[in-house]
Formats: structure tokens, sequence, C-alpha cells
């Protein structure tokens, strides 16, 4: 019952940051585009907040190891609210040389606050349910992570919906509100050890990881730059630009394409049991996935150059992406915990997620450029080719899983 009860509590504070982060992202994304900023300084507006990412989940792994899973969960809920009024301070009409740093700063704060409520949540998990209990852990992972990709696609939604409703500055006090609920509840109701380990690590342990991590973290890396080559700005601008959406539409598209994904992420286990009979997945299972991504992006990009059904292609295209794309990140999670060494859970979790961080570090940056440079097209062929990269490093993993060999 208390695993349950904090399961719970960590879900809901998962859940809440989530939505904010969502909405956040849409916020500032339509919001700037129509102060009329370029694709490319759009990118620019979330790099901090990727590039603090990495180190964030670097060291927020040892942090936790240290101090306890609690202690860095209520640290990222803590920081996010002092970047959304952070947020209000600013002018429209100052000038993109003040206007943009000021941003990316924010931003980086909100990255921070991210990375640290990520970081701890699953790998809060790890340690509620029992070592021997894969299938179950599994489940439990993907619950959480599917679930927390439909409230953020929500968030999407939510983000639209406020600018258009409330405006730039009620939109984030509004978003604020939220996640002082969350925060005063992990603080009342997780309990103060959870995660902590009796030794204590030493910094030079960071980079100290198993081939397996090391491999995984790889693969994560050109993953998620693969995805947001194309999702941070070159879709949402091409959508508002070549087929005229609205700021509503745009943020429901993006929305819906991330709840059907987290859709997806929760129900892996199901899905994933007819493929591996019954059992946990393995690397066999991540390597197919991605194949199968790469088949996909590649025939889209392919058929968008033909300029053959453009509406149909695109959306059509990435809503069978974004469900393949969720069993490949759903197993992925769940990998990352099952190589995962004991009290070092947090360490090993920490390092992929600065893989992951990085990856889309590198995306949302080449999702400007590339979308200035050649248009969506270069965005989607840029992500076939990290797809592609995806695959060749995945074959370096187990094929089962290391427990049963």
């Amino acid at each position: 019952m208390k695993e349950l009860r904090s399961y719970a509590t960590v879900t809901g504070a998962y859940w809440s940051f989530m939505l904010t982060d969502g909405a956040l992202r849409m916020l500032v994304l339509l919001y700037f585009h129509e102060l009329g900023y370029s694709a490319v300084t759009l990118a620019f507006l979330f790099l901090f907040y990727e590039f603090f990412g990495i180190v964030t989940n670097l060291f927020g792994g040892w942090l936790a190891h240290r101090f306890g899973l609690k202690s860095t969960l209520v640290w990222g809920l803590a920081l996010q609210p002092l970047a959304l009024i952070g947020l209000t301070f600013m002018n429209p009409d100052w000038a993109p040389a003040v206007a943009v740093p000021f941003v990316m700063a924010i931003q980086a704060l909100s990255g921070i606050a991210k990375d640290l409520t990520k970081m701890s949540s699953k790998t809060a998990v790890k340690f509620l349910v029992p070592e021997d209990q894969s299938s179950s852990l599994f489940k439990w992972v993907a619950v959480l992570t599917g679930s927390k990709n439909a409230i953020k696609g929500a968030g999407f939604f939510v983000g639209g919906f406020l600018l258009q409703k409330l405006g730039f500055d009620y939109a984030l006090w509004t978003l604020a509100g939220i996640i002082f609920l969350a925060l005063f509840s992990s603080l009342a109701l997780l309990p103060r050890d959870i995660g902590a380990a009796k030794a204590k690590s030493k910094l030079k342990g960071l980079f100290e990881q198993k081939r397996e991590i090391k491999i995984l973290s790889a693969a994560r890396v050109f993953l998620f730059g693969a995805r947001d080559i194309w999702f941070v700005v070159a879709i949402p601008v091409f959508l508002a630009s070549a087929f005229e959406w609205s700021s509503a539409q745009v943020g429901s598209f993006m929305a819906f394409w991330v709840i059907g994904y987290g859709a997806v992420q929760a129900s892996a286990p199901v899905v994933m049991k007819h493929f591996t009979k019954g059992k946990a997945p393995g690397g066999k299972s991540a390597l197919v996935i991605s194949l199968m991504l790469t088949g996909i992006m590649s025939l889209i990009a392919v058929l968008f150059a033909q300029d053959m059904a453009t509406h149909i292609v695109v959306v059509g295209g990435l809503l069978l992406f974004g469900a393949v794309f969720a069993l490949n990140s759903s197993v992925h999670s769940f990998l990352v915990l099952d190589y995962a060494d004991g009290e070092k859970a947090a360490v090993n979790v920490g390092f992929y997620y600065m893989a992951n961080a990085m990856g889309r570090l590198i995306g949302t940056l080449l999702s400007g450029l590339l979308f200035q440079w050649g248009g969506v097209l270069w965005a989607l062929a840029g992500s076939a080719v990290f797809l592609g990269l995806t695959s060749c490093i995945t074959l370096f993993l187990p094929r089962g899983r290391i427990k049963e060999r």
C-alpha cells in the first residue's frame, strides 16, 4: 500500500509537471512565431533548455544517489514555477538581442527543473517494484511514461488554448499554480529516503557505466534527435505557414500526436507480449522497432519529395511514426532500468537521460537549421538519417535481457 501511494504521488507530480512543460513549449513557440521570429531563432529559444538538461541529468543522478530521489524531485518542482513566473517579465517590445537571451536563460531554468523531475520520477519506479518482477517493472514504467506523454500532449493543447484565451502572462501564472499543488503534495506524501544510497558515490563514477548502458544511451541520442529534428520547429511552423493553421489548430495537432504517442507507450506491455511471448523485451525488440521507424520516416520523406497528397503524408505519416516511436521509447525506458545496478540506478538513469537530452539538443538545433535551409523535407530526411544511425548502434545491444543470459 505504501509503495502504491508513493507511485501515485510520483505519477501525479510528474503529470502536473509535464502538463505545464508541454503548455510552456507551445506558448513560447507560438507566441514568438506570432511576433515574427524566424525558425532558427525559435530553435535557439530552446537550446539552453536542452543543454542544461544534459548537465542536469548527469549530475542529477549523482545528487539523487547522495540525497535521495525525493530531494531531487522537490527541487525540480520548485524551480518550474520560478521559470514560468520569470517569463511574465518579458516585454514583447524588447529587441530580439535582448528578448532572445532572456528567454533562453529562463528556458535553461525550466530545462533543469524538467530533467530533475523526470529523472527522479522514472528512477523511483525501480525502487518501488521487487527486483525479480521484470514484467511488472515494464508495466509500471510503461504506464508512467505513456501517461506522462499523454499529459504533455494535453499540455500542447492547453498552451495553445490559454495563449488564445488568456494571453501570454495569465497563461503562465495559471501553469505556475498547478505546479505549486504538485510540490506541496510531494513534500507531504513521499517517503524521505526513497532512492537514497547507503554508500555515497564519488563524482568520478558518473562516467563509469556498464557497456549496455553506454550503448543504449548512444542509441537514445539519435532516437530522440530524430524525433526533435521535425517535431520542435519544422512541423509546427510548417503547419502554421504552409497549411495556414491557427495557433489552436497547431497546438491541437501536436497535442493529439503526443497523447496518442503516450497511449501507445502505456499499452506497450500488452502490444509487445505478442512478439516476446510474454517475456520482457530485450535488445532484439529495440532493434526491430528502430528498423521499422527508419523505414517509415524514409517513406514519408520520399512521398513528400514527390508532392504526393502532402496533407495525408505529413499528418498521417507522422501519426504512424508516433505509434512505432512510442513502442521504441517504451522499450528503451524499460531496458535502462533493467540494466541499472541496484543502488547506482539513479546514476545510471541520469547518464542515460543525459544522452536523451543531448539528442534533443542536437535535434532542436537541426530542426531550425534544416527547416531554414531546405524546408520541412530536409527535416524529414535528417530524421531518417538519425534513425538509421539509431539502428546501427542498437545492433550492439544484447539480444535478450541481461538477467536471462
